[in-house]
This record gives C-alpha cells, structure tokens and sequence, in this order.
C-alpha cells in the first residue's frame, strides 16, 4: 500500500487489505467461510461518538474470527476518495465510513469498484442504479425521545441547552425526538439551541455549553464532547448522546441514548458472505425494535429519576419495541423557544 496511505493515520494493522485479495463478486451467492476484509475510513478519531460506535462493532465482529479489519481515521475529506481507492485496490471486500461531506465523489469511487461494498453513512438514501452502495445513519430517535422524557422530569427550571455539531438531518432527528420527550413530562419547556460548526471540538463546544448555562439552563443535551464537562463545572446535569459516559461524569449524566452499530455491520457482512450486498438503506437497523438503540443503564442516578417518569418510559419503550408507538423522524433544523 502506498506510503502516502500513512498520512494521518495512527493504525494499519498487519492483517490489512493486501494487495491482490480476492474480490467479493456482488450478486454471485456463494459460501465464504475465510474472515471477510473490511476497512473503515473515519474522517475523526475513533475515539469520536458517532464512530467509536462503527469501531467498536468492527473491533468486536474481528475479535470473533469473522472479519479482517483495519482503518484510517482523521482522514480529510479531500482525501477521502483517495483512501477508497487505495483500500479497494488492496482487495477490501467491504469498505465501511461516512461521508457527508463528500457524497457525490465517494459514489463516483464507488461506481469504479463494482465488485467491492461500500457501506457508508450517509445523508442520502440508496441508488439502485449503484447496487454496492448501501448506506446508513444513526437512528436512535427512539432513545433520545426516552432521554428526553427523563431531562424533562429532571429539569428544575424548564430551560434546555442542547450543543449540536452541524443541522443535519442525523442531529437535527435526534435533537427533536429529545425535544419531543421533554414535553411530555415538562410540557412548558424552554429551549436553547447551537450548532458549534464541528465534529470534533470540545472546547468550542464547552464554551456554548456554558453561555447556555449562564442563560439559566440546568439541563444540557450534550451531542457533542465537551458540554458534560460545562455541565459538570456548573453543577447542572447533562444527557448523553450515542455513547454511555456515565461512568465519566458520576454525578452530572443522568441519561443516555446509546447506538448499537453491530446490527447494521452484521446485516452487511451477512449479505457480503452470500454475495447479495446490495443498494440499501441500512440505517433501520439502527432502531430500537431492531436491537439498534436502547437507554443506558441509570448507574448513579438509578432511583433519583420521578417514578412516573420510569413508568412512561417502560411503557412508551414497550411501544416502540411492539410498533403500536412510533418516534418521528424530523430532519429539519430545530429551532430555540
């Protein structure tokens, strides 16, 4: 692999994508029972929510013998379709990311290698006319609309902050679905609401955090990293986002909505295996009746949450694992009250 693969990357694993590797012949079903070679491309560290979460399934899936897995991550995106290339020219059977900030150019990649899969996280829905694209999102509007009913019951003042990264459509359905769940418990409820232009810029984001803290929030929604601990230097509790930081912040994350990627990675890896990877959307792997999304264990705050509020929970929970309740899904930007 070439050298300029090196560039921004922490970690090549020696059980990488040789160059030379049989192909996955899409569409031709047969039986593969070698590991399959999959490589992610991460445009931020792994150590970043939403992709720790693709990691962490990918490591997992290698750690039981089914894949071969290496990645690059902090990978720009004018160097994006470089990478792809590289990682599809070494004889990735699977090539797994997200590029919302270079869709059009990493579908062209993908049209030059029919015979890998792309799986890829995406704001746009599958083309058929480009059958080894398929692409997902973290739908977990399910969990944030249970935190919210927790935030809301939890809130002493009525006011909100919530901290995104961009008003994309996968933060701007989940910022609603919260936003959703805090008027059930707290009907008259305030919102403060900003984007801080980043992925991946805890400072900038604890500073928003904080000047929402001055206006009177004492709940924050914390999408990002960085806003826990504005939330935690000002005593006022916080709800998590994707991953479960409760351990970090004992006293300040009351709740969480966590992403459970293994789903989505074992549903591709299947339909590589049999050779029928096709254009789909693989993002409903990420609700909660498909084992995608759940509500992180309460730790510290296990029975200092208002009974009532649990009791909604399980029931709406129960809801939306049985189909009789279903949480919206509203991509637009959500907008302050």
């Amino acid at each position: 692999m070439a050298n300029s693969l090196l560039l921004n990357r922490r970690h090549i694993l020696a059980t990488g994508v040789a160059a030379g590797a049989v192909t996955l012949g899409l569409g031709r079903a047969r039986a593969q029972t070698a590991p399959i070679k999959v490589a992610g491309i991460y445009t931020v560290p792994v150590e970043q929510q939403w992709v720790s979460r693709i990691h962490k399934a990918a490591e997992a899936a290698k750690a039981a013998g089914g894949i071969e897995y290496t990645f690059s991550e902090n990978v720009s995106n004018t160097d994006y379709p470089r990478v792809m290339r590289e990682y599809a020219e070494g004889g990735a059977q699977l090539i797994v990311g997200e590029v919302f900030g270079v869709e059009q150019e990493a579908r062209e990649v993908a049209a030059e290698y029919p015979e890998t899969a792309f799986l890829m996280g995406s704001s746009f829905m599958p083309d058929d006319a480009l059958a080894n694209f398929g692409v997902f999102d973290n739908y977990i509007q399910d969990a944030s609309y249970l935190t919210g009913i927790v935030a809301g019951a939890m809130t002493k003042t009525g006011n909100i902050g919530m901290v995104g990264g961009f008003p994309i459509p996968e933060v701007n359905r989940l910022m609603h679905a919260f936003m959703a769940g805090v008027r059930e418990t707290r009907p008259d409820a305030k919102f403060q609401i900003s984007f801080i232009g980043s992925w991946f810029d805890p400072p900038k984001a604890k500073e928003t955090a904080l000047a929402m803290i001055e206006g009177g929030a004492d709940v924050m929604y914390a999408e990002r990293f960085g806003v826990s601990d504005a939330a935690k230097e000002k005593g006022v509790l916080a709800i998590g986002n994707v991953i479960d930081t409760q351990a970090d912040y004992p006293e300040t994350v009351v709740a969480s909505a966590l992403w459970h990627f293994e789903p989505t990675l074992t549903a591709a890896l299947d339909k590589v295996k049999a050779g029928a990877f096709k254009a789909e959307n693989y993002g409903l792997y990420s609700y909660m009746a498909k084992g995608g999304a759940s509500l992180a264990p309460l730790g510290t705050f296990d029975g200092k949450i208002p009974a009532a509020a649990m009791e909604m929970i399980a029931a709406k929970e129960a809801a939306i694992k049985d189909g009789s309740l279903e949480v919206a899904v509203d991509d637009s930007e959500p907008k302050a009250s």
